[in-house]
């Protein structure tokens, strides 16, 4: 290993995605886009950087490919507010996708339940209140047993 790299020690794991590190210059450069079209793009609310002590605007990395996608659809030639609410039909998309798969979650941990209940106390049996993840959304699953006339 040669001396240099001795005194230093590892490399510095590179910082997770939403942490706001690169100064504005920084941010033009890796965007391709002008300071000031970053600055207009924070004033209308399509990115929200960090700020330094001092108020300088820090980007994260998630920043600098929000700012990619922004520069792509401008030069497909859609406006800032056409792009404004492709952004937010996209997060609510995530939104939506997070909530389904938590559902899925929860049916897939119903469906475990209820074939464990069977096979310990047989079909016939009533089967106990499942618990969901949510107070107040609670699944209670019964089982009808044999009629009687």
């Amino acid at each position: 290993m040669p001396e240099r790299e001795r005194r230093r020690g590892p490399a510095p794991a590179p910082p997770a995605p939403d942490v706001p590190v690169y100064v504005i210059s920084v941010a033009a450069e890796l965007t391709g886009l002008h300071p000031q079209t970053l600055r207009t793009y924070d004033r209308l609310g399509l990115v929200s950087p960090g700020r330094s002590g001092g108020g300088g605007r820090r980007y994260s990395w998630r920043d600098i490919e929000l700012l990619r996608e922004v520069a792509e659809l401008t030069a497909a030639g859609i406006g800032l507010e056409g792009v404004r609410r492709i952004l937010q039909l996209e997060a609510m998309l995530a939104g939506l996708q997070d909530r389904l798969r938590q559902r899925e979650d929860e049916v897939a941990a119903l469906r475990y339940a209820l074939q464990t209940a069977r096979a310990d106390r047989g079909s016939a049996a009533n089967l106990p209140a499942v618990l969901g993840t949510d107070p107040g959304r609670s699944v209670v699953v019964w089982r009808r047993g044999p009629s009687n006339p």
